[in-house]
């Protein structure tokens, strides 16, 4: 893979948008959780539940600034290195992206001051409503992005027009392009990961206060809210991920045929849970699999055949190496946290979660493999879509700006990795500043 304008672009992106991707499932999970904290004080009068939502409210607000800002950044690239891609889209993607602006970002923006500073100022039914409002807004934001994504992946309601030898793609039914065939599933899947991502750093923080003996009393009530809000995300994922998978199968099956690194369109097709794709001998070597367990997930029948990689033509296949990795790897996150959240709901039922250190320890670390099962999902996505940046109406290499040469790329490539690891090193040291010193319980 040369580093020509494409590859460098596509990697310049990759890097803005993971790191950008490292918030918002932050910010949409603790703000969910805010509002059960912020709740729990309301209903019952405990002031525990305050200083927790006071706390927990401090953490929220530098996930959400850092989440906008790297955000504008992102979205900047569609004029500079994908201009071709944002003539082409501009009616879809411009859409979405205006009413994101409209319905979530102003919802969030009007009502964050009121969240943040607005604690012995507004009273306490209002700083309630705006817990709800920004954590609504959140919520909306990850639907208008989802939704624009879910169009690139599966696009509907748009006719080609041509203007002045310039194809592009128009709202015809901006309705269907809403809930175009993936988008639902997709969000629902989203949504959950991000509360999977603020259950597990609830869960984390508290169960770390827990082993080292602070704030005993209110980190034990946080964890045990964390835990079973975790638990919940994490068991409900796998049934989103089942529904999600079998509109995959049905819109792209190029790409579920590289997820499971199936090469030949098969009856009783097999769930690959582990192997080493080899695109040479087009073949899956070292396989571990269940025998007609795809077909039966997919359509329900064990002998129903499977599309494989041998349906599409060599250019029309996406990179079945990257593609097998990642998604494998996101599943067996997801599972492994899904185990421990199940054990940890366990031990809070028996009262004994916090004697057991080390499982608490394991909570202390779950936050890392939450955040990088979402990362990695998001990729797996990205790159099973490959070669198309519109499936099935532009190529990747189609989209790219025509005028950036290739070394203006590579010298904002560098910058913007210096930037975002000092801007990184910041918001850790900020955080683990902050999470160190812990709630005011006074």
């Amino acid at each position: 893979m040369g580093l020509d304008v494409v590859t460098l672009s596509r990697l310049q992106f990759a890097l803005t948008i993971m790191f950008h991707y490292l918030f918002p499932p932050l910010a949409i999970g603790l703000g969910a959780l805010l509002v059960f904290m912020e709740g729990a004080f309301h209903l019952t009068g405990d002031k525990d539940w305050e200083h927790l939502a006071r706390f927990w409210t401090k953490i929220f607000a530098i996930n959400f600034a850092l989440g906008v800002a790297s955000g504008i950044v992102m979205e900047f690239q569609f004029g500079t290195n994908w201009s071709s891609y944002a003539r082409f889209v501009g009616d879809v993607f411009g859409s979405a992206l205006a009413a994101e602006g409209i319905f979530a970002f102003f919802l969030e923006s009007a009502f964050l001051a009121v969240l943040v500073f607005g604690w012995d100022r507004v009273s306490p039914r209002m700083h309630l409503l705006s817990t709800v409002l920004v954590a609504l807004g959140s919520a909306f934001s990850a639907v208008w992005i989802v939704v624009a994504n879910s169009w690139q992946q599966t696009p509907a309601g748009y006719a080609l027009v041509s203007h002045d030898g310039v194809l592009r793609a128009e709202i015809t039914d901006f309705w269907a392009m809403i809930f175009n065939p993936s988008s639902v599933q997709r969000l629902v899947h989203t949504l959950l990961g991000a509360y999977l991502v603020g259950g597990a750093l609830v869960a984390s923080v508290s169960a770390y206060h827990v082993l080292k003996g602070r704030h005993a009393a209110l980190m034990r009530k946080s964890l045990g809210l964390a835990v079973l809000f975790a638990v919940a995300a994490a068991l409900a994922l796998p049934l989103s991920g089942d529904l999600q998978a079998r509109i995959v199968a049905r819109t792209q099956p190029a790409k579920l045929a590289a997820f499971e690194g199936l090469y030949r369109t098969t009856a009783r097709a097999p769930l690959s849970l582990a192997g080493l794709p080899d695109d040479a001998r087009q073949e899956l070597r070292f396989a571990v699999a269940v025998p007609g367990l795809l077909s039966l997930l997919v359509h329900h029948r064990l002998d129903a055949p499977v599309i494989g990689l041998d349906a599409f033509k060599p250019e029309d296949r996406p990179p079945v190496l990257p593609s097998f990795l990642l998604y494998h790897a996101m599943v067996g996150a997801g599972m492994a946290l899904a185990a421990l959240f199940v054990l940890a709901a366990w031990r809070l039922h028996q009262g004994r979660l916090h004697e057991d250190r080390l499982l608490l320890w394991a909570l202390v670390w779950s936050v890392a493999p939450a955040i990088a099962a979402g990362e990695m999902g998001w990729c797996a996505a990205e790159v099973g879509r490959q070669p198309w940046i519109v499936y099935g109406l532009l190529r990747t290499s189609q989209a790219a700006s025509r005028a950036v040469p290739a070394a203006h790329i590579l010298v904002s490539l560098a910058l913007f990795a210096l930037v975002y690891a000092l801007l990184g090193a910041l918001w850790l040291r900020i955080l683990d500043e902050k999470i160190r010193r812990g709630p005011e319980e006074a």
